[in-house]
């Protein structure tokens, strides 16, 4: 059955992968980032695959427009099946580099940027009886490294919440949590600090296609209605 499926962070890297992946499956899929003109790209060329692709902006660090892009996609299409979280950023540094400005940038896309999708779609999911939340976290909720102390704290906080979730929600409400390990992506882009961005380089010598984690979330989302995949961790088999 075709879904409604919503995706943030959808202009590169897993966003990307994952909304040309469940297109493929006959799935209709709404991109949402900041960069307008990559989503129209990526539309296209889903369209062009026989897919279904909607785009609109969006700035996750913004409640009332994470609020309106799940209004208008429930207005147009009627309903909203699943809502992939997935924008995130990580500028890594030591914590006495005290790049203050960033932290605060991956709390604001990270941690409010899940809670603003959550309280976004859950109206809507709680009036037609049934929705699906999938989180993407990271291997770093569940590990932290030198100059990732804040960026493990909010994808443990991503974790935390979507568990948290989980637990108070009705089974007609699914909720998954995906934490890929290394994986291919611009993430690392945005890292200013020059000695996490040496390690960074070194430690991302090993990674996988966000191919991998679109078939991840592609599989929680394909089973059944009794069937609930609470977690799956995927990685590159050469990272421990």
């Amino acid at each position: 059955m075709s879904k409604i499926v919503l995706i943030t962070g959808a202009s590169s890297g897993i966003g990307e992968a994952t909304a040309r992946r469940l297109a493929a499956d006959g799935h209709i899929v709404v991109l949402g980032a900041r960069r307008e003109d990559r989503l129209a790209e990526i539309a296209k060329a889903i369209e062009a695959d026989g897919g279904t692709a909607d785009v609109r902006r969006l700035d996750v660090s913004d409640r009332q427009d994470v609020a309106a892009f799940a209004d208008e996609v429930f207005e147009r299409y009627g309903r909203i099946d699943v809502l992939v979280n997935n924008a995130g950023v990580m500028p890594l540094s030591r914590l006495d580099a005290l790049l203050v400005d960033e932290w605060e940038r991956m709390i604001d896309v990270n941690v409010r940027g899940l809670l603003y999708g959550i309280a976004a779609a859950l109206p809507h999911f709680k009036r037609q009886g049934s929705g699906h939340f999938v989180t993407v976290a990271s291997i770093g909720a569940h590990q932290v490294v030198p100059t990732s102390a804040v960026y493990s704290g909010t994808k443990y906080a991503a974790w935390a919440i979507t568990e948290g979730l989980r637990q108070e929600m009705d089974p007609s409400i699914r909720v998954t949590t995906i934490s890929p390990g290394v994986v291919e992506s611009e993430l690392a882009d945005s890292i200013t600090d020059p000695g996490a961005r040496e390690m960074m380089r070194t430690y991302r010598a090993n990674s996988i296609s966000p191919d991998a984690i679109g078939g991840a979330i592609a599989y929680a989302i394909g089973q059944p209605p009794d069937v609930d995949v609470n977690e799956i961790i995927i990685r590159p088999t050469r990272q421990r």
